[in-house]
């Protein structure tokens, strides 16, 4: 009788789970892959997406694909509901439950309102490719809305865009939605004028992009503005509603807030039964397991783990280097080898603000403006998976970058 090979159940097809599973390509392990969706999304992109820049499939590759050619993956397109940690057993939605050797969770994070969820319907956040097509349906029906108003008052608050929340994704969201305004649309429309758009970016911290140096946080401050941005640091939002939003006391008349202000781990994580941080991460062991079940890892944004004394970020790089780990902590535990601990290596922070706009933080190297857009460029081209992703996106990018224009710009009702 033919033994029954290891199995290892990996929940979520992001950065962490898909590299986890890729580098367990030629072990004698069967590996059930599960995702809510049917796609691998390249998340730093999706910002391009919401603001009709790139189409969807330009961002995001079917995991079966991805997957085709190694064949001890079963991918399923399944939600879990249910996680036994002892028995390291998960439950789909459909009632049915999956037995593992090894289980790893990476199932990513969500949007956290601060205990305000009731703003969710006003202020929609930017996780996955259903919110990408929300936002830019949101983004160009605010303009078709303004052009059809005959109250001049309704027209500026059609014109108004909040965007809450000043790290990358904000200030990528700002930056681009100006340019949209000033450039893209601005002879596109015949009542209205939009390039007389307000957008305005709102951060309760002192300054934009706080995971920058001071220095760079003030250039691309002024990167913003250059492209027409109102910039407003230690401004607190205390009301979303439907038709305002209320900012340091202020009340902002506005159809479109954008909330890209923090995020909450997956709730998967409270299944787990393991000590949590105040976002919901788990607070996993040095080696990525779950305390007191070596055989259970967490990774990605799920996971909260300290390295050299800092807080690993939350974001790709470190998510491919924790799935990474955990396949070779795997491999270890086959071979009955010590398992190592994980070691971040910090590749610095990059983010661009519009056309020929970005800042870069890499070591020693400070780099802003066109410099940076470029080096910015290539390297989320280089990253893209698959050749026609990354063909695509150049093409895109080359003809927005001579013309303005966007040509993702379809939205349906």
């Amino acid at each position: 009788m033919t033994a029954q090979r290891p199995r290892l159940i990996v929940v979520g097809g992001g950065f962490a789970g898909l590299w986890c599973v890729r580098a367990l390509a030629g072990e004698a392990i069967d590996i059930t892959l599960l995702d809510r969706s049917n796609h691998h999304l390249f998340q730093p992109l999706l910002y391009q997406v919401a603001t009709g820049g790139l189409s969807a499939p330009a961002i995001a590759a079917p995991l079966r694909h991805i997957l085709r050619r190694q064949r001890n993956v079963r991918v399923l397109m399944a939600e879990v509901v249910g996680i036994d940690a002892t028995a390291r057993r998960v439950r789909l939605a459909d009632g049915q439950e999956l037995d593992g050797d090894w289980l790893l969770v990476a199932s990513g994070s969500t949007h956290a309102y601060f205990g305000n969820e009731h703003w969710a319907p006003h202020a929609h956040g930017l996780k996955t490719l259903d919110d990408a097509m929300r936002i830019r349906a949101q983004v160009l029906g605010a303009f078709e809305h303004a052009e059809l108003s005959s109250d001049p008052a309704e027209r500026a608050a059609w014109l108004n865009f909040v965007v809450v929340g000043a790290g990358p994704t904000g200030v990528e969201l700002a930056g681009t939605l100006a340019e949209i305004a000033r450039h893209t649309l601005r002879s596109e429309f015949r009542s209205i004028d939009p390039t007389r758009a307000r957008v305005l970016l709102v951060e309760g911290g002192s300054r934009v992009l706080s995971a920058f140096e001071p220095a760079m946080s003030a250039r691309a401050q002024r990167q913003l503005e250059r492209l027409g941005v109102e910039v407003r640091t230690n401004a607190a939002v205390t009301a979303v509603a439907a038709d305002h939003a209320i900012i340091a006391g202020e009340r902002i008349a506005t159809h479109t807030v954008l909330w890209a202000a923090g995020v909450a781990a997956s709730p998967l994580g409270a299944l787990l039964g393991a000590p949590l941080d105040r976002a919901g991460r788990v607070l996993v062991q040095p080696d990525l397991s779950l305390p007191g079940h070596p055989r259970i890892f967490v990774a990605g944004d799920l996971a909260c783990l300290r390295d050299r004394e800092r807080q690993i970020p939350g974001v790709a790089p470190a998510a491919k280097q924790m799935g990474t780990h955990v396949a070779a902590a795997i491999r270890a535990q086959l071979r009955k080898r010590r398992v190592p601990s994980f070691r971040y290596r910090d590749y610095g922070a990059l983010a661009t603000i519009g056309r020929m706009a970005a800042v870069i933080q890499m070591g020693r190297l400070r780099l802003s403006g066109l410099p940076a857009w470029w080096f910015w460029l290539a390297a989320h081209v280089f990253f893209l998976i698959g050749f026609r992703n990354r063909l695509v996106v150049l093409i895109d990018w080359a003809w927005a970058y001579w013309t303005h224009q966007r040509h993702a710009r379809i939205m349906t009702r």
